[in-house]
């Protein structure tokens, strides 16, 4: 009977006559979206006068600006594992997408971006918002296609989700001419893009490979395994937990592996990166085996390249084949699916123990607390950023889902906030893009409605995406928003102190009353100011049923320790100001 109905749909899918924005709506529904982030204009008009009659399928969401939504289709794509969807217009409102395009492509993220275009005989011509969108995202794409008839529109979309989401994700942009948009197609089918001849996402698990992995592993007498996003948008984090938990290897996460691995777990060690952990980054150049899955030797985790792991065997699992040997030689280099690679790994290693190993990541860290950690919680002067972060980990339970922006409050969050499921740490990592937190919690929200989410800004990052308030408010998206507020683009502020002297040029900000600013879009608001007021406050906006704003004043020239300098290896991190 379901094979019938299936023939009969796609019979009368086949004889309906439809416009080619009507085919678009119909093939992003094929693909099971359902909620889509865009703002419209002259050159996408007939995609959106057809989405008036798919309210009740597409839930469109209009954002403030372009920037927005992707941002939120990013957030969205993130927590769900769904590809995120925005639509713009053509000119600047596909310009206004790069940013977002960027951030996606260095992240991982799996977003389609769907712009109109001036009819196709004005191609060329300069016509009124036309941009060569198709040479401009070029470069922050996995791929990208202009659609100039309506007949081809069904095919493209097929294989822009196929690209979208299979092997390592990424975004795809989707340019159609208005004139393709308009035409009236005689007959209409979908079928969805199974297999691209010249695109294989998932290679074959190399076994000759990961049997040396394994010959490897089981001779090392202090093994370390660092997880990166790969192991989420593989699906490993079951694989990875049994995988440690058997062969005794202590496991950090990069800045978007946080939720990889449960930072309540004993093989646990910590976070990398230029602000991370005092111990994964030192034992980095102390272990014999280095398991890296998922993750692409950023050059915030490796700190000087040739002072990286140097002693090292590496063994380096990873989807895509251009990540291997860029940046650090695999001397294992296993170019497969990171699920299957630690699967088939499990089977092959031995059960063991490595209980001195791991103490040495505890002496190490140890001495992080004493000397970064306990300072944080002095409960006299100005009030920290790892305070806030600390006690909204404690009143969450770290079952939030933290959406970060960029700057020392992000460093802080990942260091501070424990993240104990997958998929709850939302934030960018390689592009490092300002302004991306607000948005991409809206999309976070809209994805997981049930789950709290929380994003986290500073000051600086705040105002770069404040309209999107207003969307926060046409919605009632029940997101809320903290705001870490030390009058200065804290990040840039740090360097300047530590290595130019104190010359803080350009980053001291006058900000404006945020309360009143938020208040204005309907958005219950709170400043705290004093230690004492920081609970009750933080207790009143995890317990809104509503979006909330509060503001926290902390200290200007709070810094966030330990760090890597520029030019420094993971082992010369500095736990303290050196005078």
């Amino acid at each position: 009977m379901d094979a019938l109905l299936t023939r009969t749909k796609k019979k009368e899918q086949t004889h309906q006559k439809i416009s080619g924005s009507e085919a678009l709506l119909q093939c992003l529904m094929e693909e099971g979206v359902t909620t889509l982030f865009g703002y419209p204009g002259g050159a996408i008009m007939p995609v959106y006068d057809a989405l008036y009659g798919y309210s009740d399928k597409l839930n469109h969401i209009l954002v403030r600006h372009e920037q927005g939504a992707i941002h939120a289709a990013q957030g969205y794509a993130r927590v769900s594992g769904e590809v995120g969807v925005a639509l713009a217009t053509s000119g600047p409102g596909a310009t206004n997408l790069i940013t977002g395009l960027a951030d996606a492509l260095i992240d991982s993220t799996p977003v389609v971006c769907i712009t109109g275009q001036v009819f196709a005989h004005l191609l060329g011509t300069d016509a009124f918002q036309e941009i060569d969108v198709i040479n401009t995202t070029n470069p922050v794409t996995k791929w990208n296609v202009q659609i100039t008839e309506a007949k081809d529109i069904a095919s493209a979309v097929a294989k822009a989700f196929y690209i979208a989401r299979f092997g390592r994700p990424g975004p795809v942009l989707i340019d159609i001419t208005k004139n393709a948009q308009n035409e009236i197609l005689e007959s209409f089918e979908y079928k969805k893009c199974e297999h691209i001849r010249t695109y294989k996402p998932k290679p074959d698990l190399p076994l000759e490979q990961v049997e040396e992995a394994a010959t490897l592993i089981n001779n090392a007498k202090q093994p370390y395994l660092l997880a990166g996003q790969g192991v989420l948008l593989s699906g490993a984090v079951q694989a990875l937990l049994h995988f440690s938990e058997k062969t005794g290897i202590p496991v950090a996460c990069t800045l978007l592996g946080l939720g990889a691995f449960p930072t309540d777990h004993p093989n646990y060690v910590g976070y990398l990166g230029m602000h991370g952990n005092y111990g994964p980054n030192v034992n980095t150049n102390e272990c014999d085996v280095l398991i890296a899955v998922g993750m692409r030797f950023d050059d915030r985790v490796t700190g000087n390249v040739a002072k990286y792991a140097t002693q090292a065997k590496v063994v380096h699992v990873e989807i895509d084949r251009a990540e291997i040997n860029k940046i650090i030689k695999a001397d294992v280099p296993i170019h497969a699916d990171a699920k299957e690679a630690l699967l088939a790994l499990t089977d092959l290693c031995k059960a063991k123990k490595h209980n001195d190993w791991m103490n040495s990541f505890k002496k190490l860290n140890q001495l992080e607390y004493d000397k970064v950690v306990s300072p944080e919680f002095d409960p006299g002067g100005e009030m920290k950023m790892a305070e806030v972060i600390h006690h909204l980990s404690n009143l969450t339970n770290g079952n939030a889902i933290l959406v970060t922006d960029v700057g020392q409050h992000q460093m802080i969050a990942s260091r501070y906030y424990q993240y104990k499921d997958p998929r709850t740490n939302v934030t960018s990592g390689g592009a490092g893009t300002m302004g991306f937190a607000l948005p991409a919690a809206m999309g976070a929200k809209l994805a997981k409605p049930h789950k709290q989410v929380v994003a986290v800004i500073g000051d600086g990052g705040f105002q770069m995406t404040p309209q999107e308030l207003g969307t926060i408010m046409q919605y009632n998206i029940p997101v809320k928003i903290l705001v870490l507020n030390n009058s200065f683009l804290g990040m840039v502020r740090q360097w300047q102190e530590l290595f130019h002297n104190k010359r803080y040029s350009s980053t001291e900000m006058t900000n404006p009353d945020f309360v009143k600013l938020v208040e204005a879009y309907n958005i219950p608001a709170r400043r705290a100011t004093q230690r004492n007021e920081l609970l009750p406050m933080l207790h009143e906006m995890l317990e809104s049923k509503t979006s909330h704003f509060l503001e926290v004043v902390v200290g200007k020239e709070d810094n966030v320790f330990p760090m890597i300098p520029t030019g420094a290896g993971v082992a010369d991190m500095l736990l303290e100001k050196i005078n």
